[in-house]
């Protein structure tokens, strides 16, 4: 029984890994899409990809599943924030470096630890607070505010983490409701959303290689997220949860490789303050819930 459990806890980091390097290599396409297309048209085209995925999904959940679904105000404002979430990302990524944005959006988990007792009605203790305050002068350091470094990119990026964080805060508490319903509906919106985007910036023709791409994004999109559930099945979600922020390594590999950037030393401190304070609230909330 331990080596199935070693064996299985190691599939389980294995599958962390290749969902995590599926987003990091999305999130580098998207960023090289972004020299010639606008971000109304990678979203539109991602969203469509998505769906075509999904059809299978949709066809056996059945239109009742949809029809059914409860609490629509909740669904209504969890697909705003997915969508806005998604499009602040791709705004700064025309913006900021590829790491830098993703360090931002490590930091979503702590906001939703600021959020839960509001929202949520969850207890948070002095260790977790500290750790939010922690994790926020990480932000603040990786920002390094300054006339020169506040931007529009910056802007993006911090509203599209808060947006993530109320994202993933509207899903904790729609936990119950089938996981086709919640992604078909956030797919729906994000098409809705970029074709008004499109319908405002224009269209502009893709090559054969560009369009590939592009329902690449749509694809490799829902296939890190199957790798990362898979991942939390097979092993401890306390063992295989911190290898996410391997997203940044992966951020600072391809952002140099591919578009020559190099992240400076208060970005690095800032993205492993908010790395330590991201791990210590998991890790905290993992104990308190397994003391349950």
């Amino acid at each position: 029984m331990d080596f199935l459990k070693r064996q299985g806890t190691a599939a389980g980091i294995a599958m962390m890994l290749v969902g995590v390097l599926l987003f990091a290599v999305n999130d580098t396409l998207g960023k090289w899409l972004l020299g010639t297309y606008t971000v109304g048209q990678l979203v539109l085209v991602r969203s469509i990809s998505g769906l075509c995925v999904m059809a299978p999904f949709i066809h056996r959940a059945g239109p009742a599943a949809f029809l059914t679904a409860p609490r629509p105000g909740l669904q209504f404002l969890r697909v705003v924030f997915s969508t806005l979430e998604t499009s602040l990302f791709f705004w700064a990524l025309a913006d900021l470096p590829l790491a830098e944005v993703m360090t931002y959006y490590m930091a979503g988990p702590i906001y939703v630890t600021a959020l839960s007792p509001f929202l949520l009605g969850e207890r948070v203790g002095w260790r977790r607070w500290s750790a939010v305050l922690v994790g926020f002068g990480g932000v603040v350091l990786a920002l390094h505010p300054s006339p020169d470094s506040l931007s529009l990119g910056a802007a993006c990026a911090l509203a599209g983490s808060f947006c993530y964080a109320c994202f993933m805060v509207a899903t904790r508490k729609l936990a119950g409701v089938p996981g086709t319903v919640l992604m078909t509906y956030q797919l729906l919106a994000a098409l809705a959303f970029g074709a008004v985007l499109v319908l405002a910036q224009g269209w502009s023709p893709p090559g054969a290689t560009d369009l590939v791409l592009m329902l690449f994004l749509g694809v490799g999109s829902l296939a890190g997220n199957l790798s990362v559930n898979h991942a939390l099945r097979l092993g401890a979600a306390s063992v295989v949860v911190p290898y996410q922020y391997t997203m940044i390594l992966w951020g600072i590999l391809f952002g140099y490789i591919f578009f020559g950037e190099v992240i400076d030393g208060l970005t690095l401190a800032g993205a492993a303050i908010i790395i330590a304070a991201g791990m210590f609230i998991f890790l905290r909330e993992e104990k308190l819930r397994k003391e349950k």
